[in-house]
């Protein structure tokens, strides 16, 4: 049940999940960063107030965010193969994830930035500094144990999304889940790649926790 061929299978699996799951949360936030800075300094109560960009990206992100992950998958499998090639595999499967990530991240992101003392930001304003240096310099730096939280909170949530592309022949640990365990009624190998899964969440979580804590002045 477990022979050398299973192992392979299973060790490449996790290699494609992880692969996926991180190229999706780089480009995740690449795209999401800058949307969480944008919601954040147009807001109300924001550096800059706008009510009509923030509305628009306000609007966008809880579009995105409310359309299950499955659906979205399926939704998006032409931009997929034009931009993949194909529309099953690993790489493939970073589009649909990328889509997911970047409003979830944006969200975290704005949400991280609002936590930042409203005495800091007004203190960097009476000192003269400019919003570039006030967002990098002043929100960036002091959300940073909180944002890290959102990436390990990222990474857990795009990981667990990543098993659930296996239904369409996304690849990974639940594309193997699906193959291997689901169609040919081998539960053993679903456990497995459940035990698998769990175990990198909980790695991840448990590194990001601790490097957070590391970071976070308030704790001495």
């Amino acid at each position: 049940m477990f022979d050398a061929g299973m192992i392979k299978i299973l060790l490449e699996g996790t290699r494609d999940t992880l692969y996926m799951t991180g190229m999706s949360v780089l480009f995740g936030y690449i795209l999401g960063l800058p949307i969480g800075i944008a919601l954040c300094v147009t807001d109300t109560n924001g550096i800059r107030p706008n009510r009509v960009v923030y509305r628009i990206l306000d609007v966008i992100v809880n579009i995105l965010r409310s359309i299950p992950f499955l659906i979205l998958l399926i939704l998006v499998i032409p931009v997929t193969r034009f931009i993949v090639g194909k529309s099953y595999g690993s790489s493939a499967t970073i589009v649909p994830l990328v889509i997911a990530a970047a409003p979830f991240i944006g969200r975290m992101v704005e949400s991280s930035l609002k936590e930042v003392d409203k005495g800091v930001v007004e203190a960097a304003q009476s000192l003269g500094a400019s919003d570039f240096t006030i967002i990098f310099k002043v929100l960036l730096t002091e959300a940073r144990t909180s944002l890290l939280v959102g990436l390990t909170i990222a990474l857990g949530t795009i990981l667990g999304y990543s098993a659930m592309a296996g239904v369409v022949g996304g690849g990974g640990l639940g594309d193997i889940a699906i193959q291997y365990g689901y169609y040919r009624y081998n539960t053993p190998v679903m456990l497995v790649t459940i035990v698998i899964l769990v175990l990198l969440v909980q790695i991840l979580q448990w590194v990001g926790m601790l490097i957070s804590k590391k970071l976070d002045r308030r704790i001495r």
